[in-house]
């Protein structure tokens, strides 16, 4: 999909040109629109389609000649597996032209669809410097607030943990731990874009942009803070509930063994006494009063020993 925005008067509109300071925005765009773009204001290809690349990593081109700026970066999106809510990484390209500003993405986002709405204060197509960074900004607070959205699932499945000990609460958290993962990598990766952008002269700032990368910068090292304490705090819940899950397995068993030795020795005597032989007591009309009475003794005296033991 291929829409041409530009900041006028009357707020942000959908023109059909290439007009100077348009933002050009492709969202899993076919061939045909990449061929389009790359042509008509004179953009190399391969940086159209770099960012539909998913195993594409965060980095800055640079074409002097062209005098073209490309930074690829890996924004946090929400994805349904399974019918389950997950959340994974993808990457976004933003160009910053002579002219316009096109991003690049493989599919629709929150991010960019934030500007779309106009729901960013001071948003201009125009001031393409302030664009980037603006986006940069987004990137980060989406990731700070799909962070605390997994906290809180984390929090949840715990509560079910403790209840249930299912293994779809397990599977739930190894889900989460898999996109904190995902999410402290692609932060890392973005981290030093930021760096490179700071030292990157093409990128031509003022001082309230230079102000607001480094709130950028702020941001981005917080949520990669948080990424890392609530992944150590899932894998130590993982590594804990795998203890608890094996204690009470250990504690089943036990209690299954424990029962299986007691209900065996009436039949162990009830054995012996069975025999097609010669046996203590057998002409006695008390005698199976008598081995009764032992068994249900034996028994007794053998549930006492493990109780007292701990393995009822």
């Amino acid at each position: 999909m291929l829409n041409i925005l530009k900041t006028t008067a009357d707020g942000l509109e959908r023109v059909q040109d290439y007009e100077t300071g348009a933002w050009i925005d492709l969202v899993s765009p076919t061939v045909e629109e990449l061929a389009v773009v790359s042509k008509a204001p004179a953009i190399p290809l391969s940086f159209l389609q770099g960012p539909l690349d998913r195993e594409e990593k965060s980095r800055i081109d640079i074409e002097e000649d062209l005098d073209l700026v490309h930074v690829i970066i890996d924004i946090p999106v929400v994805e349904r597996m399974a019918g389950d809510q997950g959340y994974d990484t993808i990457p976004l390209g933003i160009l910053l032209h002579p002219d316009f500003v096109v991003t690049t993405c493989l599919q629709p986002n929150p991010i960019l669809g934030d500007f779309e709405r106009g729901a960013v204060k001071s948003f201009a197509t125009f001031k393409k410097t302030r664009f980037l960074l603006q986006v940069l900004q987004k990137v980060s607070s989406y990731y700070l607030r799909y962070l605390k959205r997994i906290d809180r699932e984390t929090d949840k499945l715990e509560r079910q943990l403790r209840a249930s000990q299912k293994n779809e609460e397990l599977f739930g958290l190894l889900t989460l731990e898999k996109a904190l993962v995902y999410f402290s990598t692609s932060l890392r990766s973005n981290e030093v874009v930021l760096h490179k952008i700071v030292r990157t002269k093409e990128i031509r700032m003022y001082e309230e942009d230079q102000d607001l990368l480094e709130d950028v910068i702020v941001e981005n090292k917080q949520a990669i803070e948080m990424a890392e304490i609530y992944s150590n705090i899932l894998s130590g819940m993982m590594d804990a509930f795998a203890s608890v899950i094996s204690n009470n397995l250990n504690i089943v068993m036990k209690l299954l063994t424990s029962i299986t030795i007691i209900v065996a020795l009436p039949t162990m005597v009830a054995s012996f006494y069975g025999m097609n032989v010669s046996l203590p007591f057998m002409h006695n009309s008390q005698a199976f009063v008598g081995v009764m009475v032992f068994s249900v003794v034996i028994s007794a005296l053998a549930a006492l020993i493990f109780w007292r033991k701990r393995y009822l």
